[in-house]
């Protein structure tokens, strides 16, 4: 193939890039070359890939971000979920990049929403005051903070965005990745992107089976891992449940009730075949994700209600002036809304468009169910002023741009963090004793701390759902056995089935893909590849004083389990 050189720091404005689709067209429009080569080309532009987008760029290094949505954000935006994050996220344990993310945030509602005086004082502002979060949050304000944190970049044309771009082949030479054509999805077109260093921040590491990288999907067996509740033998087609989204308000005394959905026959009657056992229908009271034993469902969109309503709550209109909105809105991400019956991962993608599509229906059919049939606290039926917001998720049909991915491809790396390196009673059982950390992992480039946090999946089991500890980011899962150019950037690195459950979060997400940005331009700066920085112990120490003197969190302080 003949290698073109474009210009290294091609770039456009950002803000004509990530508005509508008709803007993104018009800009990409006058962009005609087929070759564009970059110093780091990255792939899916979700909480991972932005970072480590900022992170090369902050190395002076150009960058080439692909996202196959016309949103950035991914989890936090795209898939509309708040930020999962451990309790001490207002103090420590994040990475100063994502801190920093999260203070926007507040100061956007502050500069733009009609807060009340006494919201807008509040240091840790949570606009939402949901349960799941202390920065509950709508999906577009942090479209706006991801995107104002890029522009600077787009202006100085060291950065290009191509959204509604996805991967379709790459070209590997000697170990190495050459080039990797990218498809235009809605016009056809296709470009090949050259660079050293090539990032796969894609939600299912849809890079990974291009490029040949090894890797493995579903649930492995316990003789490789040595995790207790892994089944016996290679399980690739059971995987983590996922869910389509939806954005709701509630408005008293009105009718927003939808046209009865085309499956509400099924859904309305399904009964989930789990193990342990779903307590009885789908719609209805589901499983405590620890105990597994029946729990109530309980909803009540009205003020002071209680339940799921509150837990994903994005919008509380007693922290607004009065009268700037009728009611409080709320992202509904439940038990009840998980589709498990299929997977989108190692299908066909007719296959995978079938169960994307049946999964928004079950999310439709969960909110007509919502609205005509749930059993209300007060006796009556149904809460018909619970309104469909698709203007909030920036859809036709009110779900979420995205299907929010829960597991992802992962590549078999030169480690693999298991069970018994992060998981409370497992490290207890290893080490014979009650207190216990996570293993210290030397080569450590970030932190994390979250529940190992599986929902239902594919092949049958109910949730898993335990204790773990505040744990590090090891370097060697950033790195694939073989391929020398080709970093993961999300959760898509070098964890099992059962430790992506409490590596897959945002904070921790943006850590992988910050991590793997900066290494990829520190190895384009010292001519290193990432495996002889992780092998070095000076050239380890190097990399790491590098990443602490950018704010990097690489280590925890004495902290309780979660």
């Amino acid at each position: 193939m003949k290698r073109r050189q474009f210009l290294e720091g091609c770039g456009f404005g950002l803000a004509g890039m990530l508005t509508a689709s008709t803007g993104v067209s018009s800009a990409l429009a006058t962009f005609s070359k087929k070759e564009i080569q970059a110093d780091v080309v990255i792939f899916g532009g979700g909480l991972g890939g932005v970072a480590a987008a900022l992170a090369a760029l902050r190395a002076g290094k150009s960058v080439v971000m692909t996202e196959p949505t016309d949103w950035i954000g991914g989890q936090l935006t795209q898939q509309a979920v708040p930020p999962d994050e451990h309790p001490w996220i207002e103090m420590f344990g994040a990475n100063a990049s994502y801190l920093r993310m999260r203070k926007e945030i507040r100061q956007y509602y502050r500069d733009h929403y009609p807060l009340t005086a006494s919201a807008r004082l509040e240091r840790n502002l949570n606009p939402g005051n949901g349960n799941v979060s202390r920065l509950c949050h709508e999906p577009r304000v942090a479209l706006a903070v991801l995107t104002s944190m890029l522009a600077p970049y787009a202006s100085s044309r060291k950065l290009l965005i191509l959204l509604e771009h996805a991967p379709v082949a790459a070209e590997v030479q000697a170990d190495k990745v050459q080039c990797v054509t990218v498809k235009d999805l809605r016009s056809g077109d296709q470009r090949t992107l050259l660079a050293p260093y090539f990032l796969d921040a894609t939600e299912m590491g849809e890079l990974l089976p291009l490029a040949g990288v090894e890797h493995v999907i579903g649930f492995e067996p316990r003789s490789e891992t040595g995790e207790r509740k892994a089944p016996e033998n290679y399980q690739p087609e059971n995987q983590q449940s996922f869910t389509c989204c939806f954005a709701a308000d509630y408005l008293e005394g009105e009718d927003h009730t939808i046209d009865r959905p085309a499956e509400w026959n099924f859904w309305s009657q399904y009964k989930p075949a789990l193990n342990p056992a779903w307590p009885g229908l789908m719609f209805g009271d589901a499983t405590d994700p620890v105990s597994l034993q029946p729990r109530k469902f309980t909803f009540d969109p009205r003020d002071n209600g209680a339940g799921f309503f509150n837990y994903r709550k994005i919008l509380d209109h007693k922290k607004h002036v009065e009268g700037a909105f009728s009611g409080s809105m709320t992202l509904i991400n439940w038990p009840q809304n998980d589709y498990w019956l299929g997977n989108l991962i190692g299908v066909t993608p007719e296959e995978a468009d079938t169960h994307i599509a049946r999964a928004k229906q079950l999310s439709l059919c969960l909110l007509y169910w919502l609205q005509t049939e749930f059993p209300r606290p007060d006796g009556g039926t149904g809460f018909k002023g619970l309104r469909l917001r698709p203007d909030v998720v920036g859809t036709a049909d009110g779900l979420a741009k995205h299907p929010y991915i829960r597991e992802s491809r992962r590549i078999k790396a030169e480690f693999t963090v298991v069970e018994s390196m992060v998981g409370t009673d497992a490290r207890r059982e290893k080490l014979g004793k009650q207190d216990v950390e996570a293993e210290k992992f030397a080569d450590s480039v970030g932190v994390g701390s979250y529940r190992i946090d599986l929902h239902p999946s594919s092949g049958g089991d109910n949730y898993i759902d335990v204790s773990s500890l505040p744990f590090q980011i090891p370097l060697g899962a950033l790195i694939p056995r073989r391929v020398e150019n080709l970093l993961p950037a999300c959760k898509n690195l070098g964890v099992t089935h059962i430790t992506n459950g409490c590596y897959r979060l945002h904070p921790v997400e943006w850590g992988i893909g910050e991590a793997a940005g900066a290494l990829a331009a520190h190895c384009i700066e010292t001519k290193q590849t990432p495996r002889e920085v992780r092998n070095s112990p000076a050239k380890l120490k190097s990399f790491q004083d590098r990443l602490v003197s950018q704010g990097f969190e690489i280590d925890w302080p004495k902290l309780s389990p979660r």
